[in-house]
């Protein structure tokens, strides 16, 4: 048992005289880094090239003429005189009424176009080439016109319904009017005719020009006159019935 004792103390010693022995070395190691950092030479970096600044320009007065002119209290102190933009051209006239159309005609050399300039003017027979007023005919057929407006060149095409001068015929048309509306209406005649053919159903029919009021009696038939939902209907009827 003493042996045993005697052996780990030998065992536990032995390994405390290492363990002293490591750290001492590792202390004498770390010694001699710091030594030789301490030791060592660095070599400074050669400083850098100096270049001079460019010297500021000198402060002229001519310098501050965009800010005296952006910074002002009045508008009359600014030395440039405003120029005014050239007024804008007037805007074009307005086109005129187109001609109106009458008709036309050919007679071998062409169609011919009868056109007024403006309502109540006289006719006048155009081929195309020709002018009226401010327009130049430049196609005829038979179903439309073709102008070309003098002022700036436009090309207006037009069918003869839309040219047709409606002036004149309500200027005709109401004279016919007037006279139609002057004229008294035919008298009346009123006639008894009496009833006219026997029916299979035992009355008489109306004759179409009788004008013997309801209720009258000829030759024992009574008129009677109703009304249905597609007007008046008349027929005699026998007395009793």
């Amino acid at each position: 048992m003493n042996r045993k004792f005697v052996l780990l103390n030998l065992v536990l010693a032995g390994v405390v005289v290492f363990a002293g022995v490591k750290l001492r070395d590792e202390y004498r190691a770390e010694k001699a880094r710091e030594a030789a950092l301490r030791s060592a030479k660095i070599k400074p970096l050669p400083p850098p090239i100096f270049y001079p600044l460019a010297n500021d320009p000198p402060v002229m007065p001519s310098g501050y003429k965009e800010v005296a002119t952006k910074t002002l209290f009045h508008p009359s102190r600014d030395p440039n005189e405003p120029v005014e933009p050239p007024p804008a051209p007037p805007p074009p006239p307005p086109m005129p009424e187109l001609p109106r159309y009458h008709g036309q005609m050919n007679i071998g050399d062409g169609p011919l176009a009868i056109l007024v300039e403006h309502p109540g003017m006289q006719e006048k027979a155009l081929k195309p080439g020709d002018t009226i007023g401010q327009f130049k005919l430049v196609d005829v057929n038979t179903n439309e016109l073709t102008f070309e407006w003098s002022f700036n060149g436009e090309t207006v095409r037009r069918t003869l319904g839309q040219l047709m001068d409606h002036t004149a015929a309500a200027a005709a048309e109401a004279p016919r009017q007037q006279n139609n509306a002057a004229a008294p209406a035919p008298p009346v005649v009123k006639s008894n005719l009496g009833a006219g053919e026997q029916t299979q159903f035992g009355f008489k029919t109306c004759l179409p020009d009788d004008s013997s009021p309801e209720g009258t009696v000829d030759h024992g038939f009574r008129k009677v006159v109703t009304q249905t939902p597609f007007g008046k209907s008349c027929r005699w009827d026998p007395v009793g019935r």
